[in-house]
């Protein structure tokens, strides 16, 4: 079982098995807005996701991740759960092109509810410590674009607090960019490294997509050679307006081949891959219907499949 550490953390190593990040919100559901997903439609998702994978990543420790946990262990669902701090910027970032500057109040609001949610962390990890399998310190928050910048110094305070306080390893979950110089201080105090690696982002094409992703994870796993590396996103959208991935680009076609082609060589390889992700989130991004946040759900906002999963889920065709 996954997730609790022998005395010897050096010696942690993730077993494989299919994994994918979720977030369960429907119409009308955000976390900004604290409106979340019921537990009969978290246990709704979960029960479509426990027919094909074993390990789900969350990115919060709100009443989402609670009920979660909650729901797989009340259904007794062969499941585990990747925890994620939620972060608010502790720094201001002006390289970040749609926000990320704040002023002195906020921002030490922000490290007041940074503290807040690694307390909730820590507690939910005690609760449900079967049904947890990691922890993470938090995701995207040290890259140069991201609205929600936290030091890397705070980032290390945050990890050798959960190694304490948790029994579970403890990872950080970022793009590839930032492992290979910036987080080398946090390294020595993780279990774990979580990689994202987006080529669509990156204007790859289809046919130029894998190898830059092997790239993207060889890139880091050659800087710690003696470091678990495991993919905690990578995924492909199917829908652009045309703001960073060219909407031909983006469709549900190259999703069906970009996974196809990511399970295959991260499964012939045993690397831990987390694939983004589960449904379609409506909140997320602008309020542009094509947005690219909003799409890269294996299934539909109404649970019905992708072509990328049509085999495997054809009763819900």
């Amino acid at each position: 079982m996954f997730g609790i550490l022998s005395s010897d953390r050096r010696r942690f190593a993730p077993p494989h098995a299919n994994a994918i990040c979720y977030s369960g919100y429907r119409e009308g559901q955000s976390p900004p807005s604290g409106v979340f997903p019921s537990y009969d439609q978290i246990r709704e998702d979960l029960l479509i996701l426990v027919q094909h994978w074993r390990y789900l990543r969350v990115y919060d420790c709100t009443q989402h991740a609670e009920t979660v946990l909650k729901v797989i262990r009340d259904e007794g669902l062969p499941l585990q759960v990747m925890l994620g701090m939620g972060l608010g910027a502790e720094v201001s970032n002006p390289g970040c092109p749609w926000g990320g500057v704040y002023d002195d109040a906020v921002l030490a609001a922000n490290r007041r509810a940074n503290d807040e949610e690694l307390a909730r962390m820590a507690a939910l990890s005690r609760r449900y410590r079967r049904e947890v399998m990691a922890v993470s310190i938090g995701n995207e928050a040290s890259v140069d674009w991201n609205d929600h910048m936290v030091p890397v110094e705070r980032l290390i305070e945050f990890a050798k607090q959960l190694g304490r306080k948790a029994r579970h390893p403890v990872t950080f979950c970022e793009n590839y960019v930032p492992w290979t110089d910036k987080l080398r201080p946090l390294a020595a105090h993780l279990d774990l490294l979580g990689v994202h690696t987006y080529p669509v982002w990156e204007y790859k094409d289809i046919e130029e997509a894998l190898a830059y992703t092997q790239e993207n994870y060889y890139a880091v796993k050659g800087r710690y050679p003696d470091k678990p590396v495991v993919i905690t996103e990578a995924g492909w959208t199917t829908r652009s307006n045309g703001r960073g991935i060219d909407p031909g680009n983006a469709n549900e076609d190259l999703q069906r081949i970009y996974y196809e082609q990511l399970m295959n060589w991260t499964n012939s390889e045993g690397i831990l891959t987390f694939v983004f992700e589960a449904f379609d989130e409506p909140w997320k991004g602008s309020s542009d219907p094509d947005e690219p946040e909003k799409h890269w759900g294996l299934f539909r906002l109404d649970r019905r499949p992708k072509p990328v999963m049509a085999q495997l889920f054809r009763d819900r065709l």
